[in-house]
């Protein structure tokens, strides 16, 4: 039998009971800012989780280049009876 644990060696997670999160949520966010994980509980039982979210990368400009068109009467007048429905005339 083996019991050596070869996952990820992470530190223990903090735990915080809800008076806590609502009493200092405002320093809480601020360690999750930091990289820290929390986990929120409610009669010792976990509940939720506050972690970091990662910061969006920068989008590369042309992703979508040559999947969309304009018809070429884009600008063109409507005919009278579809513009007459769009202005509530009868």
């Amino acid at each position: 039998m083996n019991l050596v644990y070869n996952g990820p060696m992470t530190s223990p997670k903090k735990v915080v009971n809800v008076h806590e999160a609502k009493t200092h949520l405002s320093r809480l966010l601020e360690r999750v800012q930091a990289g820290e994980e929390l986990t929120i509980a409610k009669a010792g039982r976990p509940v939720a989780r506050l972690v970091p979210i990662a910061a969006p990368g920068k989008r590369p400009l042309g992703l979508d280049k040559g999947k969309g068109w304009i018809a070429d009467d884009f600008n063109a007048r409507l005919p009278d009876d579809i513009l007459a429905d769009f202005e509530g005339r009868d």
